[in-house]
């Protein structure tokens, strides 16, 4: 049997460790993008190559990593500094991916496309968690997926094109074989039912989306709005 080859990716937006972000991520070869190479420290990890234009790093940390081998890429390019960095790392063979920093910061847009782009590399088959260590987003694929999720943990299913065939098992409010159309706030606010310690199941049969959850941070408020039909 082939060994796994969890590549850890190092994204510029927030990050805070604890011990499920250390679970997830140990064993995993790193990969440093830009900005993203200040978490290294925090997270007590040397990544193996450290790639990006390098307009988000700083004097202070260029000196602290001098010893890590960069590639290079010019300002003007059509890739960002994270794709560049997980295409490196597939080339390295990595079989799964954690990008750290990829929620949160200072640029929405670049948070936004961090869930894209775990959508499209789940799309090619490849195990994705996106995280800030608070917050942690997972692609849905097609089929059935559980996550390992703790009791009352809120979470949301976040679609980027119509959905079919939703099914969501162990929460508050499940859902059994539901379409929900693109744009529709159905799937915002659910929860992990709270006696309910073996995590959540997943089902869709068509569509593309992405689960976000605060893993741990109970939620005791009703959510805005709950269609009768759940």
């Amino acid at each position: 049997m082939t060994a796994s080859r969890p590549f850890l990716i190092l994204l510029g937006g927030d990050l805070a460790p604890g011990d499920r972000l250390r679970r997830q991520i140990a064993g995993a070869r790193v990969i440093a993008a830009d900005g993203g190479m200040r978490h290294a420290e925090t997270l007590g990890v040397t990544p193996e190559l450290w790639v990006g234009d390098f307009d988000s790093s700083d004097d202070p940390l260029h000196a602290t990593w001098a010893e890590v081998p960069r590639q290079p890429h010019p300002f003007d390019k059509d890739m960002t500094d994270g794709e560049l960095a997980v295409e490196e790392a597939l080339a390295r063979g990595a079989d799964a991916l954690v990008l750290a920093g990829a929620l949160g910061g200072a640029r929405s847009d670049h948070a936004v496309h961090n869930l894209l782009h775990g959508a499209a590399l789940a799309a090619r088959g490849l195990p994705v968690v996106m995280t800030s260590g608070t917050e942690e987003a997972w692609p849905l694929v097609i089929g059935p997926q559980h996550f390992d999720l703790p009791a009352g943990t809120l979470f949301s299913v976040l679609a980027f094109t119509d959905l079919a065939g939703l099914t969501l098992e162990g929460v508050d409010w499940p859902l059994s074989e539901r379409d929900v159309a693109l744009g529709q706030s159905l799937t915002l606010s659910n929860r992990v039912a709270g006696d309910n310690h073996a995590g959540i199941d997943v089902t869709l049969r068509a569509g593309t989306a992405v689960l976000v959850a605060r893993p741990g941070e109970r939620s005791e408020a009703v959510p805005h709005r709950r269609d009768p039909r759940y």
